[in-house]
């Protein structure tokens, strides 16, 4: 296939800000990764990525449970947070209702604080083929990472790998990509070779003081109409892994400028998805929202290291 040397400058030009690329594998996971467990706290919670494991609220990492006594707990524990908001995990503020988005409008919203200098980065095409990916693999990746079993790390591990193997919903259609090179691809093989493309990321224009807080809808949010997007989401792994997919549904993409209540400003690139009555019924979004899968739109803020990709329309 040839590559179109746009495609390629738009993406390095865009990838570069995000993450600083590193030569080892190896030396990114026993440097930089050490602080896994503080970094997954952060993490945002991502309405499209199937939530097929549940999240241990002792580490926030994801652990395999039997599934019937997940079933009996969560009835439960939904039964208790629901009359206890208050306590609920501040990384799910992240949700709202396409009503919310009006002028003035206050939205609690939590956003991450990633330390650069601890964070996974890119590795090129070459590297990432030379590293099997594959949740069957995962004793020999421990080791070749210098992972314990145990270790929160290999749990992070473990869930990308599932995720990332799963079968797509109905109506989606997903790639996990371990390198630059491969998310290109399957850009390029969504929109078209010769389709221009714009990349929408969250911008924080000043830097933010609290990770939740209330920020207010300084302008008419700007709907950016396009035929298809890709989302494409950073999950927790040794280098970069995004999760890139196109989900269909009627969703709907905004352009967001925020002002928080202790002075931060974000200029946001927010999704509602229209049609969630496929969606798993314990997603925490239906919890936040108080309503059921189908019965109304869900929104989410983009983090700051996801990005959207949409073709520029003529």
């Amino acid at each position: 296939m040839t590559v179109d040397v746009s495609w390629r400058i738009i993406l390095c030009a865009l990838l570069v800000l995000l993450f600083a690329e590193d030569s080892s594998a190896r030396e990114i996971t026993r440097i930089r990764w050490k602080e896994v467990d503080d970094d997954t706290k952060g993490q945002q919670h991502n309405p499209e990525i199937p939530d097929l494991q549940q999240l241990s609220k002792d580490n926030h990492l994801p652990i395999k449970h039997n599934i019937d006594d997940d079933h009996q707990k969560h009835a439960h524990a939904h039964a208790h947070l629901s009359s206890h908001m208050d306590h609920m995990d501040p990384s799910d503020k992240i949700f709202f209702t396409i009503k919310d988005l009006k002028v003035g409008n206050a939205i609690p919203i939590y956003f991450s604080h990633g330390d650069p200098s601890t964070s996974p980065h890119l590795i090129s095409r070459e590297e990432a083929n030379s590293i099997p990916f594959s949740l069957a693999k995962l004793p020999y990746l421990l080791e070749f990472f210098s992972l314990s079993k145990e270790s929160p790390q290999a749990k992070a591990m473990e869930y990308t790998l599932t995720q990332c193997e799963v079968e797509p919903m109905e109506g989606e259609t997903k790639l996990c990509a371990t390198s630059l090179e491969s998310m290109l691809d399957f850009a390029q093989a969504t929109f078209g070779i010769d389709t221009q493309v714009k990349a929408l990321t969250t911008n924080h224009l000043r830097k933010s003081v609290a990770p939740l807080q209330n920020y207010t809808l300084l302008e008419e949010p700007k709907e950016i109409l396009a035929p298809k997007m890709i989302g494409c989401h950073t999950m927790p792994y040794p280098y970069v892994v995004y999760y890139c997919h196109i989900q269909e549904g009627g969703n709907r993409l905004f352009e967001i400028s925020l002002g928080g209540e202790h002075g931060d400003r974000v200029q946001a690139t927010g999704v509602c998805h229209m049609d969630t009555s496929k969606w798993d019924p314990d997603n925490p979004s239906f919890r936040v929202l108080k309503i059921k899968p189908g019965t109304a739109p869900v929104c989410h803020i983009f983090p700051a290291d996801n990005i959207v990709w949409v073709p520029l329309i003529s």
